[in-house]
C-alpha cells in the first residue's frame, strides 16, 4: 500500500526565498551533483524594478553557464506565470511548496560573449560589408558604394555649414537672447500641450470645450451621490468653507444653485469635482486615499491619479507628485469646468485664489484657452468681501489669439 503525503504552503515568501529552476540551453546534464551552482542579486533592494533581478551561475571543470531573469536574455514565461515546486520530506511526507523562478542557462565562452565586442561588431558591421563589396562586388555594388560615400562627404559639408551659419547667429543676436526664446517657446508648448480638448471651430459656446471630455457620462454619473451631500450642505457649512478661505469659487456656486430639477444635480456634482481639483492642485505628493474622506468615488481618484499626477520614486516606493505643469493643467481644466458652471463665464481671481496660483500665471492660462477677458465694474460690497478688483473671462466666438511675445517683452521693459 502506497504511503499518503500531505501538501503544506510556505505562506509569504520573499524574493530571496523563492527556488531556482534552470534549464540548459545546448545540452542536457547527467550529472548535476558535479556543477558548483552560485545566485546572485541586484544590490539596489530599494527600487522596486531591480530588487527581483537574480543570476545564477554553474560552472564546471570544461565550461561555465550563466543565467538571468531580467533582460533580453530571460524567459519571458516568468512574467506570464506563477511557477512553484515542491520539496518532499520523506520522514514526515509533507511536501513544501515554493514560489519559483524558471533560468535559461547558457554557455559562457571566453572571449566571445564581451557586450564591448558586441557593441564593436554592430558599429563596424557596415565597414566590413563595405570591405567586401571593394573586394568581390559587382560594378553596380561598387558605384553604389562610391555614391553613398559622396553623399556621406556631403553630409560632413552641410553639416560644417550649418555649424558657421550658427555661430554667426549667436554673435549677432547674443546667447542670451538665443536662450530666452527658446524658454518661452517651449513654455508656451507646454501649457498648449496641458490644455483640455478645443474646438475652435464650434457653431456654439458651450461646444468649444465639450463637457463630456471634462467628465465622460459615467463619471459623471459616479458623483450622484457625493453630488447629492455638496447640494444637501447648509448656510452654515458653506459659511464655514468660505471662512477657510480655499473654495470661494465652489461655495459661490453651491450659493446660487438653481432650487430643483437637473440643473442643480448638475451644478452640485460639477461643485464637489471642482472642489476635488482645487484640493488637489495645492497637493505636492499625493497620498493613495486622496479624496477617501469626502467620499470620492474609485473611478474619479483613478482619473485624478491618471491624468492630473507624475509617478516618480522615493526610497524604493511610487509616489504620485503635482509637478508645475500639473498645475497648469489643473488650472486650464478647473477653468474649463468653471466656464459650464456659470453661463460660459467665470471668476479668475476666485480660482487662481482657490488654486494657490499667482493671477499673473491665471491669466496666462486664460489667454492660451483663446478666452476674452472681462473687467467688471468695482462695488463696495466686492471689495470687502474680496478684498480687490475681479476679473472674468468668457468665452467668445471666434477665440481671441493674443499675441503673447509682445505682451511679455513689454512687461519686462516696464519692470
Amino acid at each position: 500500500m502506497a504511503a499518503s503525503c500531505s501538501l503544506v504552503c510556505c505562506g509569504e515568501e520573499t524574493e530571496s526565498d523563492k527556488a531556482a529552476i534552470v534549464r540548459f540551453s545546448n545540452a542536457c546534464v547527467n550529472h548535476a551533483e558535479q556543477l558548483d551552482f552560485s545566485m546572485y542579486k541586484n544590490t539596489d533592494e530599494k527600487n522596486p524594478r531591480k530588487k527581483s533581478r537574480r543570476i545564477v551561475v554553474a560552472e564546471s571543470e570544461r565550461l561555465s553557464y550563466v543565467g538571468q531573469n531580467f533582460g533580453a536574455e530571460s524567459m519571458k514565461c516568468n512574467n506570464l506565470c506563477k511557477y512553484y515546486v515542491g520539496v518532499l520530506n520523506k520522514q514526515t511526507m509533507q511536501m513544501e511548496v515554493h514560489n519559483a523562478v524558471l533560468f535559461n542557462m547558457q554557455p559562457v565562452i571566453p572571449g566571445e560573449t564581451s557586450t564591448a565586442k558586441h557593441q564593436d561588431a554592430a558599429q563596424s558591421y557596415r565597414d566590413r560589408v563595405d570591405l567586401l563589396i571593394e573586394a568581390f562586388g559587382t560594378n553596380k555594388q561598387k558605384r553604389a558604394l562610391a555614391s553613398r560615400r559622396l553623399n556621406q562627404v556631403g553630409s560632413t559639408a552641410l553639416q560644417s555649414a550649418v555649424a558657421k551659419a550658427a555661430t554667426s547667429v549667436i554673435d549677432q543676436k547674443g546667447l542670451e537672447a538665443l536662450q530666452q526664446e527658446v524658454a518661452e517657446t517651449e513654455s508656451q508648448g507646454a501649457l498648449a500641450s496641458h490644455l483640455p480638448p478645443c474646438n475652435p471651430n464650434a457653431d456654439q459656446r458651450e461646444d468649444v470645450y465639450p463637457f463630456d471630455e471634462l467628465l465622460d457620462p459615467v463619471e459623471f454619473a459616479a458623483l450622484e451621490q457625493p453630488g447629492s451631500k455638496m447640494a444637501a450642505l447648509t448656510p452654515e457649512e458653506l459659511k464655514k468653507m468660505r471662512d477657510e478661505g480655499r473654495c470661494w469659487s465652489v461655495v459661490r456656486h453651491l450659493e446660487n444653485m438653481p432650487a430643483v430639477g437637473e440643473a442643480r444635480e448638475k451644478a452640485a456634482r460639477c461643485a464637489f469635482y471642482l472642489s476635488l481639483l482645487l484640493k488637489l492642485a495645492r497637493q505636492k505628493t499625493v497620498p493613495r486615499k486622496f479624496g477617501h474622506d469626502e467620499g470620492c468615488p474609485r473611478i474619479i481618484q483613478s482619473k485624478l491619479f491618471k491624468t492630473f499626477t507624475v509617478e516618480s520614486f522615493n526610497n524604493g516606493r511610487v509616489q504620485n507628485i503635482v509637478s508645475t505643469s500639473m498645475r497648469s493643467k489643473l488650472a486650464a481644466y478647473s477653468l474649463a469646468l468653471l466656464l459650464h458652471m456659470g453661463q460660459m463665464t467665470a471668476d479668475l481671481s476666485l480660482l487662481h485664489r482657490d488654486l494657490g496660483i499667482t493671477e499673473p500665471k491665471m491669466i496666462e492660462v486664460a489667454k492660451s484657452m483663446g478666452l476674452s477677458l472681462i473687467k467688471p465694474p468695482r462695488t463696495k460690497g466686492d471689495e470687502a468681501a474680496q478684498g480687490g478688483d475681479h476679473r472674468l473671462a468668457t468665452v467668445v466666438l471666434p477665440l481671441v489669439k493674443y499675441d503673447q511675445f509682445a505682451e511679455r517683452r513689454k512687461r519686462k521693459k516696464m519692470h
